[in-house]
């Protein structure tokens, strides 16, 4: 079922009630050129894919937290990006990243999104591949690219749609 813009946007304000949270604090963010990286950020994020070219990145200050993310593409043209957080051990990659399809979305994560919002019709979609096997969908809606109006969760095969925006 296609409900179109205007039901997409009835179901992404039904979402976005369901799962309000607290308005974030402020992030600081600071666009650098691929140079302006720390060393270690910019050695993890090229070791961690074969053949990656760092495009640009951005220091991202957030809840006490830093973050490096690291944009770029791979030798076959696909284009990712790695959020890097500063730990007391160094740099961590918590999430990787890259834009897809709704279509190729697996069937259990639309289903999901589909029960909670009934005619979801995302304008974008960030797979997000995290360090302990899960993988974060990040639907946006159309004309509101900032936030994700809904996240889903794929752990183990099971989807389920997130209560409270991801961490990272």
């Amino acid at each position: 079922m296609n409900l179109g813009l205007s039901g997409l946007a009835a179901a992404a304000a039904l979402t976005m009630t369901a799962c309000a949270t607290p308005a974030a604090p402020a992030v600081v963010i600071t666009d650098l050129s691929s140079d302006d990286l720390p060393g270690n950020v910019r050695a993890l994020a090229e070791g961690a894919a074969e053949g990656f070219l760092v495009s640009e990145a951005q220091k991202k200050v957030r809840e006490g937290r830093i973050y490096y993310d690291v944009e770029g593409s791979l030798p076959d043209g696909s284009e990712i990006e790695f959020d890097i957080l500063m730990t007391v051990q160094g740099p961590e990659i918590v999430e990787i990243q890259r834009d897809m399809p709704w279509a190729e979305v697996p069937a259990s994560v639309r289903a999901a999104a589909e029960a909670s919002a009934p005619g979801m019709l995302p304008a974008r979609v960030i797979e997000s591949r995290q360090p302990d096997g899960a993988v974060i969908y990040e639907l946006f809606a159309p004309g509101a690219p900032a936030d994700p109006a809904m996240e889903v969760s794929l752990m183990g095969g099971a989807a389920a749609v997130l209560a409270e925006r991801w961490p990272h």
